[in-house]
């Protein structure tokens, strides 16, 4: 059976890193963007990051422009955006897609494992769900991740067990965080 473990992903400079550098950690791992309504989620994961990394955890943030453009800037600008603003610590992998044929296979894998079960209820977010079916028809049965800031949890054993979509409460995600912890 597979684990996030068996993955490897590219850091900011293109540098292969294999997650199984994290065994033994529980991970968040995130696709983000620095134009997004959500984006403000980067100021509760660092905060969650600097609370709980002591504790055998880790946020692994990967940026992602496949949704309305929203992380248009290149892997040096997107840091800088996110270092200076919110003062994130925690590591910023490459910008990958997460979608279509070009899809990161850690991401096609992540939502196969946990696929996406909706937004919830309300304006917002039925207006989200539009958007977001609108963006994603060209990838078809591709369109891995809905929108920005799907977070997904995996336990010590590199298992995802919860995917977080961009409309859940942040409160939510850390308290699943520090039950996995």
């Amino acid at each position: 059976m597979k684990t996030v473990y068996d993955f490897t992903v590219k850091d900011r400079q293109g540098m292969d890193v294999s997650l199984s550098e994290y065994q033994g950690k529980v991970l968040l791992i995130v696709n983000t963007a620095t134009g997004c309504g959500f984006t403000p989620h980067y100021e509760p994961l660092e905060e969650m990051y600097k609370d709980m990394k002591d504790q055998g955890f880790e946020i692994l943030d990967f940026p992602c422009n496949q949704f309305a453009n929203q992380a248009p800037g290149d892997d040096d600008e997107i840091h800088e955006f996110c270092t200076l603003k919110y003062g994130t610590d925690f590591p910023q992998f490459k910008k990958i897609d997460v979608n279509g044929e070009t899809a990161d296979p850690l991401f096609a894998w992540l939502a196969t494992e946990k696929p996406f079960e909706g937004f919830g209820k309300g304006v917002k977010l039925a207006a989200l769900k539009k958007f977001s079916e609108m963006n994603n028809k060209k990838y078809g049965e591709k369109a891995y991740i809905k929108w920005n800031f799907t977070k997904f949890l995996i336990d010590r054993e590199g298992k995802v067990i919860a995917r977080f979509e961009p409309s859940v409460d942040m409160k939510e995600v850390r308290d699943a965080v520090a039950a996995a912890l």
